[in-house]
């Protein structure tokens, strides 16, 4: 067999895992410079003992929390773009804080790269188990992702669906239901339409939401005891 003949079937070759499976690549690269930028300037921040931390992307990052909530002591910790893995690399910045409460919603971005929702729920297991070995007193809320408009979702976002997000929720479940101190918060109450779908009216894109829906969002947590 020729040279080249023989490198093509081990350049096929190394795609296969050892227990037969097909090894896919996983996008799990998150320093972008919106990322390091935005973190290297919380970590210039004071430290704020026992905050309100809402932890995760541009869903977070958009809200308006200490406008909504001016009587808590709340810390943004949303950067647009971010994935499982971003939160994950730069929990010490939070954890320093000490939070009595941390909500966190993470993962569409890591739909729209592709990361199957095996290993999303796992990085949340991550952040889990490490938030309370750090910062044992913390009670971590895990906000369900929200679901998507397809007729209104933008190019960008394509690769995701509610189907995959059900699947993300269903896994948040778990480990909430696994753990002391944790607490799945379904959001789709206030967000989703009767047939599952983010509202049209409270989104601009088919995946992000208005500044008012955050309203609703604090409004909602404070209704269920959350906030």
């Amino acid at each position: 067999m020729k040279i080249k003949h023989v490198l093509i079937i081990a350049s096929m070759l190394a795609s296969i895992a050892v227990n037969g499976q097909i090894k896919t690549s996983i996008d799990s690269n998150y320093v972008f410079s919106g990322y390091t930028e935005r973190l290297d300037q919380y970590r210039k921040m004071p430290i704020l003992k026992g905050a309100v931390v809402f932890l995760g992307n541009s869903l977070t990052d958009a809200g308006r929390w200490n406008d909504i909530a001016p009587d808590l002591p709340i810390l943004n910790r949303g950067i647009s773009g971010d994935i499982s893995y971003g939160v994950l690399a730069r929990l010490d910045e939070v954890l320093r804080h000490e939070p009595q409460k941390l909500f966190l919603m993470i993962g569409v971005n890591d739909l729209k790269r592709g990361v199957p929702t095996s290993n999303i729920i796992q990085n949340y297991e991550r952040i889990v188990r490490r938030v309370q070995k750090e910062s044992p007193k913390t009670k971590i809320y895990l906000n369900s992702i929200l679901p998507i408009l397809p007729e209104k979702l933008i190019e960008s976002f394509k690769a995701v669906n509610n189907a995959d997000i059900a699947i993300l929720n269903d896994g948040l479940k778990r480990i909430a239901s696994a753990h002391k101190h944790v607490e799945f918060v379904d959001l789709h109450p206030i967000v989703a339409d009767r047939n599952g779908n983010l509202r049209a009216e409270i989104t601009p894109d088919g995946i992000h939401l208005e500044v008012a829906a955050y309203v609703e969002v604090v409004n909602y947590l404070r209704k269920v005891k959350a906030l």
